[in-house]
Formats: structure tokens, sequence, C-alpha cells
């Protein structure tokens, strides 16, 4: 892996680009569309498991978030780019999809994808992220489907 000099701590990492995913089903695409809460995993470096909530959305059959350069999970997916992402319904929990697959991660220009999942969400922009954080969407090229919405 190259690494660009200069750079330190997981920002040293290159961002890995995924290939196309394999096509999802329309119960799918509506648990991704709707106000669902979706647990991310990622794998430490010792290789235990990191969990976070996290907001979905899609581009076209593509699941993507967005986080912060510098986080725990940023830095987990630029070493190894093999999540988890499983999307809970909201009003029937036991209605779930697991998503596994490989990340792409790229610069959210303006926060678009921020501002776009916090009106899907919170109906509102977005907080202000601290001062110089630069915020990124990761897109989740996915190989495996499973669960009671696929």
């Amino acid at each position: 892996m190259r690494i660009a000099a200069g750079l330190t701590g997981c920002s040293r990492l290159r961002c890995y680009g995924a290939a196309m995913g394999i096509a999802l089903s329309e119960r799918t695409l509506r648990l991704v569309d709707g106000r669902n809460y979706a647990v991310l995993a990622t794998v430490n470096p010792d290789g235990s498991p990191q969990t976070s909530v996290v907001w979905v959305g899609r581009d076209g059959d593509g699941v993507l978030f967005t986080t912060v350069e510098g986080r725990v999970k940023h830095c987990n997916m630029l070493r190894d780019p093999r999540v988890s992402l499983t999307v809970i319904e909201w009003s029937d929990p036991e209605n779930y999809v697991e998503l596994r697959g490989r990340v792409s991660i790229t610069p959210d220009v303006g926060r678009q994808i921020d501002t776009q999942l916090s009106w899907k969400y919170d109906s509102k922009d977005p907080v202000p992220d601290r001062a110089g954080a630069v915020r990124v969407v990761v897109r989740i090229a996915v190989e495996r489907v499973a669960g009671r919405a696929t």
C-alpha cells in the first residue's frame, strides 16, 4: 500500500475503491430508503469488532453514509474495507437486512450527502462539524445480503 509522505495516523492510509455490488431487492431498498437506523460493523486493528449507529441513504443501488476523517470507523475502513451494515426497520425491529461488502471513500464536497441524510432523519440541516473536520462519503459495494428483508 502506498502512503503519502507527511501524513500521520490513519490519514496516511489510502482510500479503497470498491467494485460494483450486487443488486438489492425492493424490500431491502425500502428499508434503506426509510428513516431506519443502521449499525455499521468494522474491524479494529486487533481483529475485534467496532460498531457505530449511522444514518444511511443510497445512490441508485449503492448504499452510503457519511463520517468524519480520523474517527475509529474511518480509520478501520481505510485499513480494512470490509464492513457489515445492518438496517433495522423502526416500526418492526424483527424486519432487518444485513449488507456485507467493501467500501470506497470519497470527499463529501459541501457536505451534500450529510445534509441530505440530516433532512431525511432530522428534517433540518446538520449541526456543524468540529473546526477542521473533513467529512467523507462511504459507499458500500454489497457482496452478500442476509436477513428478513432480503
